[in-house]
């Protein structure tokens, strides 16, 4: 992978060949029907496709765009899936942002690893009795669950007091979330975490298979930034209110929360490099919250598809996808975006660029942790374990590192590569690999 990457890199800056000319400003409609291909290191090969839908109008605000559809069907080797229809209308009504959100996501073996980050035990293959062949250990499926999931997401943005870049944000949001033990061929007879956590009580009986959620959604955003999908300088901040009524289940987990974003873009060099830094932070004010929503990240219009942490391609990237999850957390981002080289092709504005960066998260509050502590006192320890469900170990910094590859068409479609490692082996072992669409902030 490292090899591919070099000679895509290698490949794309011998495109400077091509005379730099005036920028062409698009007009209309502006159409981008690709085949997805993708590989994310916790999910595996991606494959489908995907049309990316722009309309720029007379071409006054370019690049900025009135309105945009993406339509995407894709899967994962390792069992995922995503069926996805969203939009985002700066401009299709006067001073009005208009948001929605349409996905059904299923995944045969979706990351597990408990509660509270470095609190939660360590996986052991010989612990849980899982075969050894020589020095091959058979694939577990200890961390590993079978989630289906549909999202609903429609928020909108005005103008607040006529300040500039300061606007008022509402939105709902819809959660239909259905889990399982995972029950894919060869992992039957394995015991798992989650079955685990079940039936300690860590999860409780009627929130084990999941259940609906809705949200009312009310906040203030503050965006002074030169553009949405590859800024060079401004501020994106976003502070939102989370109210989830227990409508429909009605089993007692309403909750209230606040997630809070801040990101920044600070031009070190003309529009050629760039320093950009997000800081984030969700919390529970009050009620309760169902096991199967604590590592949703709540946030009104999103940039990548996926919304959860800590952990993965959107947050972490190098630390194990939901290895990081709480009812309360916090994280940073850091980049250095560097755009080598922009030319025209096939009557289209392209830029290459790389983003080295560093990345950090830690729970901030924890959840069911008295029961976790229970349920390791009363264990009968295992040979060579005794931290199955609570390690012991206090929380702290997760950390990871790594550089990413974008290949940027109109400043708005953006083609992503991206290697991280976590920094300490606890949080995953190896370099992970990430291709697929956007910068995560």
């Amino acid at each position: 992978m490292k090899k591919q990457l070099l000679i895509a890199l290698a490949l794309l800056l011998s495109v400077s060949a091509f005379s730099q000319k005036k920028e062409i400003i698009k007009k209309g409609w502006n159409f981008g029907p690709l085949p997805v291909v993708g590989y994310d290191a916790d999910l595996g090969f991606q494959y489908g496709v995907c049309c990316d839908i722009f309309n720029y109008g007379d071409g006054s605000r370019y690049p900025f765009y009135n309105y945009k559809f993406n339509v995407e069907a894709s899967r994962y080797t390792k069992g995922s899936g995503v069926f996805r229809f969203y939009s985002d209308m700066p401009y299709v009504l006067d001073d009005t942002k208009l948001f929605f959100d349409v996905t059904y996501f299923y995944a045969k073996k979706y990351e597990f690893f408990g509660f509270n980050g470095f609190e939660a035990s360590p996986f052991d293959p010989v612990a849980y009795g899982i075969e050894l062949a020589g020095d091959t250990i058979h694939k577990s499926g200890y961390h590993f669950i079978n989630r289906n999931q549909f999202r609903f997401v429609g928020s909108m943005q005005r103008p607040l007091f006529d300040v500039p870049n300061l606007y008022w944000t509402a939105g709902l949001a819809y959660y239909n979330t259905k889990v399982n033990r995972i029950n894919m061929e060869g992992y039957e007879d394995q015991v798992t975490l989650y079955e685990n956590y079940v039936n300690t009580g860590i999860i409780k009986e009627d929130e084990a298979h999941g259940g609906n959620t809705t949200q009312i959604r009310l906040g203030m955003v503050y965006d002074s930034r030169d553009h949405n999908s590859d800024p060079t300088k401004g501020i994106y901040a976003e502070a939102t209110l989370v109210g989830a009524p227990d409508l429909i289940d009605r089993k007692g987990y309403s909750n209230l929360s606040y997630t809070f974003l801040w990101r920044q873009y600070i031009p070190l060099y003309k529009d050629k490099l760039t320093l950009a830094y997000r800081l984030g932070a969700q919390n529970r004010i009050a009620g309760k919250t169902p096991w199967y929503m604590i590592n949703n990240l709540n946030t009104m219009f999103f940039q990548k598809m996926y919304t959860e942490g800590l952990g993965g391609a959107v947050t972490m990237r190098g630390v194990n996808r939901n290895g990081v999850i709480g009812e309360g957390f916090a994280f940073a981002n850091v980049e250095l975006r560097w755009r080598i080289v922009g030319f025209q092709f096939i009557n289209q504005n392209w830029q290459v660029a790389l983003n080295p960066f560093f990345d950090a998260g830690m729970v901030t509050q924890k959840f069911r942790e008295k029961e976790m502590m229970d349920a390791e006192a009363v264990l009968d320890p295992l040979p060579g374990n005794e931290s199955m469900y609570y390690s012991g170990d206090k929380e702290s910094v997760h950390t990871s590192a790594g550089c990413g590859l974008k290949l940027i068409m109109n400043r708005n479609l953006i083609v992503s590569a991206e290697m991280g490692r976590a920094l300490d082996n606890r949080d995953g072992q190896k370099l992970k690999t990430f291709i697929g669409f956007n910068y995560i902030f």
